[in-house]
């Protein structure tokens, strides 16, 4: 069993387009992903990430914000998509159709 003084290494990443940030950090055993966001300071440095509603995850795993984290876990802040999955899937069709085949 973990002692409270015992402390475990994360990373909290973003990425966008034309940047990824990853920060590493140290936090006591228990840590919330809500924590971590907070502790990192990534809020500060996007503060676009403060004024909407974003969804996270563990190793590509969507959790909740409540969730606790583990040694090595890796947070990562999920940027909202662009287009929605079937509308892609639509899209790549016509595509396809247009241009006679297989892309």
């Amino acid at each position: 069993m973990a002692m409270a003084s015992e402390t475990i290494q994360i990373e909290v990443v973003y990425a966008l387009p034309e940047k990824q940030t990853v920060i590493s950090l140290d936090c006591p055993f228990g840590t919330t992903i809500s924590q971590a966001i907070k502790r990192s300071g990534i809020l500060t440095e996007y503060p676009e990430l403060a004024t909407r509603n974003f969804e996270v995850g563990v190793h590509g795993r969507k959790q909740v914000f409540e969730y606790r984290l583990s040694n090595r876990d890796r947070v990562e802040i999920y940027r909202p998509l662009q287009v929605a999955p079937t509308e892609a899937r639509r899209l790549r069709a016509l595509e396809r159709n247009r241009c006679g085949g297989s892309v």
